[in-house]
């Protein structure tokens, strides 16, 4: 990340100070002559001048800056090297010291301490603050208090800013600078008010200074000449300066990794603009639970919520790890139950019905929930896994109880779970009971043989004949059923597939729902799309329920669009 975090400090003598600073250092681009093989006369030598220019430090070398400096002001000596750590994974170098390395830097420092230790403060001077223009960079400020039993008032001033020109890369990362600032913050006081409380004890201040005589003129020189006390001195930390350069270090580099840019060729898909918006949810939602008084309770109980999987994607990493046998496909799913059970349990599911597995084992179940949701990946591509849009997707992968059909359509339950009369007995579920049958082979590969291991039972209220339609599922098993066609040549298929009814589903929402026209010629629309004839209810029920998976942001799009023509000819 290209950014900078201090340490400021207001000293009684001097005003705002900077104390303590880490930078990140990239490395170098190659040059023509590195690329063609070849170390020119002169790289290793500049190599050895940057890392000298980055240990010395050469911003605090001025004799009148150090004249300035009492003992407050001060962290490390002037001959002191300072700190580096190097990434290993990106070469990145992480410098610290007193100053900034480069003049540039040093002025945008300064200017942010000043700043964020005199007019820009919070209510209460205790606190996060956001400020800064595009000359001088932005800064992400955080003021506290240090105690110390020889200040004015017992506390001390100090800020932690971060410096960056990317605004929206900075109040982005907002929610994680403030709750890992705020540990080192905590960290830096608890370990000050020990100090504190032990000088007290010693020698209580408050009555001192109520039995001496008090002048302003001799005023710090009545405190043992202790008007400025290095931060080590309150804290007690002989290694407060390595400590503070591995937590500078780490947040840099942690902020960096947090948030990555990436290539989109074309129009982002409307997976993509679905995900973007439930992760902005997620942690609007986190934030507001966080800062909620007396939340504790509430905050756990969202939190296990999100842990039940009601988000659409599963952690497919953790779903690696869990032991046992898995579904590796969707060609794989359908070997296992049957052609005729697989086309029933791909009915309810394309029709937005609440699929639910019932068995011991979350992984085989968990498995089954992955192949047969979307492809949201190039990575995915590989387990060949359903069309499906991620809008139209909730998902608890596992749990003790029973869910409602409106809080996620593919429900895992454990195998003692009871499912509830209205549920068993209505059209819109499918039960997938998956019980023991005999021990299971072990293939010569390692794998586990599904069929000889498990025994799977569906069953469901709903005796509409599933062969006629929709149009998406033939077409789909056609693919599968296919068996010259490779596991990533059907992958592809299906996605081309799912993008071909999504645009129908577009074109449906736009004639019906926002333009308003009536049955008639939604019913020519239907026909145009190719969603008429064989399998027509279910193609209109599949459109229906797709619908309910495009993005807040293409809908309320299209509002906007409709609005704005509809005003543009009165003007």
């Amino acid at each position: 990340m290209n950014a900078l975090v201090a340490l400021c400090h207001f000293c009684e003598l001097h005003g705002p100070r900077t104390l303590f600073c880490t930078e990140a250092l990239h490395p170098p681009s190659p040059s023509p002559s590195s690329l063609a093989g070849t170390a020119g006369p002169g790289d290793r030598d500049r190599d050895g001048d940057r890392e000298g220019e980055g240990l010395t430090m050469r911003a605090n070398s001025s004799a009148t800056q150090r004249g300035e400096m009492c003992e407050g002001c001060r962290s490390l000596p002037a001959s002191h090297p300072g700190f580096v750590s190097i990434d290993d994974e990106t070469g990145i170098r992480f410098l610290s010291h007193q100053h900034p390395r480069q003049p540039q830097l040093f002025s945008v420092v300064r200017q942010a301490c000043v700043r964020s230790l005199s007019c820009e403060v919070c209510p209460g001077r205790e606190g996060p603050i956001f400020f800064g223009d595009e000359q001088h960079g932005f800064v992400f400020s955080h003021t506290f208090f240090i105690k110390d039993s020889l200040a004015r008032g017992f506390q001390r001033w100090y800020s932690i800013v971060m410096v960056a020109m990317d605004r929206i890369y900075l109040i982005n990362s907002w929610p994680f600078l403030l709750c890992h600032l705020r540990l080192t913050i905590q960290s830096l006081q608890s370990t000050a008010l020990k100090v504190f409380d032990i000088e007290q004890g010693v020698c209580p201040q408050r009555s001192v200074r109520m039995n001496s005589v008090f002048s302003p003129a001799v005023f710090p020189h009545q405190r043992s000449g202790n008007a400025a006390r290095s931060l080590t001195s309150l804290t007690q930390h002989p290694n407060l300066w390595a400590s503070l350069h591995s937590s500078f270090s780490w947040l840099l580099k942690a902020c960096g990794s947090r948030l990555t840019e990436k290539l989109l060729e074309g129009a982002p898909t409307e997976d993509t603009l679905v995900l973007i918006e439930r992760q902005s949810e997620q942690e609007e939602e986190m934030s507001c639970w966080e800062g909620a008084e007396g939340g504790d309770s509430t905050s756990q109980r969202h939190q296990s919520e999100s842990k039940l999987g009601l988000d659409f994607l599963c952690d497919d990493a953790k779903l690696n790890e869990l032991p046992g046998p898995k579904f590796r496909s969707l060609r794989h799913l359908r070997q296992v139950l049957g052609v005729a059970e697989f086309r029933q349990l791909v009915w309810h599911v394309l029709m937005g019905n609440q699929v639910i597995w019932r068995g011991a084992d979350p992984g085989l179940i968990q498995s089954a929930f992955t192949v047969l949701k979307v492809v949201h990946s190039a990575a995915a591509l590989h387990s060949a896994s359903l069309c499906f849009p991620v809008g139209c997707v909730c998902s608890v992968p596992y749990s003790a109880q029973y869910e409602e059909a409106y809080k996620c359509n593919f429900l895992g339950l454990s195998p003692d779970v009871h499912i509830p009369t209205h549920v068993s007995s209505s059209d819109f579920s499918v039960l997938v009971d998956v019980s023991i049958e005999r021990n299971g082979r072990i293939c010569a590969v390692g794998e586990y043989d599904i069929s000889a291991l498990y025994q799977f039972t569906i069953s469901s209220a709903n005796t509409q004949p599933t062969d006629r339609g929709p149009t998406l599922l033939n077409k789909l098993e056609v693919a599968l059923s296919n068996e010259n066609l490779s596991v990533d040549v059907v992958s592809h298929c299906l996605l081309c597939l799912k993008e071909e009814w999504m645009n129908k589903v577009k074109v449906l929402f736009k004639f019906s729902k926002v333009d308003g026209r009536g049955r008639e010629d939604t019913q020519k629309v239907l026909a145009l799309l190719g969603a008429t004839g064989t399998g027509e209810e279910d193609n209109v029920r599949l459109l229906k329920f797709w619908m309910t998976g495009l993005s807040k942001t293409y809908k309320s799009h299209l509002m906007t669009a409709v609005r704005g023509g509809e005003r543009s000819p009165s003007q």
